[in-house]
């Protein structure tokens, strides 16, 4: 299949299937004799792994090595767990940051007196660097 049908069954903007291959994410396409890229289902089902490794928001080098140890049927599976629970400790340092920024925002939001008087303490706080 060329590469818009590959888009279409793959869940993958064909932008985003040249970018993998010129990544190593996908291994270069087969071309057809007018140099159009032809894929498999071998691939769709790599770049519906990688597409699905995305929504789960594991970076580019951990779907890599994702990638290779789903394709080595002989990985030991801590290698694959390894990888998840140090994405789900990133995910939690991300959440606790965001929760704490949603509380200050909260914060300040119930502190602005949301009228007419130029006074804002959002404004402020952004105003100020927290690096002093």
């Amino acid at each position: 299949m060329n590469i818009g049908d590959a888009a279409t069954a793959s869940g993958v903007t064909a932008k985003m299937i040249r970018y993998y291959e010129s990544i190593g994410l996908l291994p270069a396409a087969r071309r057809s004799q007018a140099g159009y890229r032809n894929y498999d289902n071998s691939d769709i089902h790599r770049l519906q792994f990688v597409r699905r490794s995305r929504d789960f928001g594991f970076s580019m080098d951990q779907i890599s090595a994702l990638l290779t140890l789903w394709t080595d049927r002989s990985r030991p599976s801590k290698e694959v767990k390894k990888i998840a629970l140090a994405h789900v400790a990133d995910l939690d340092e991300k959440i606790n940051h965001l929760r704490s920024l949603r509380d200050t925002l909260r914060y300040l939001a119930d502190c602005c007196h949301g009228d007419h008087r130029p006074d804002c303490p959002i404004l402020a706080d952004l105003g100020n660097d927290p690096k002093k």
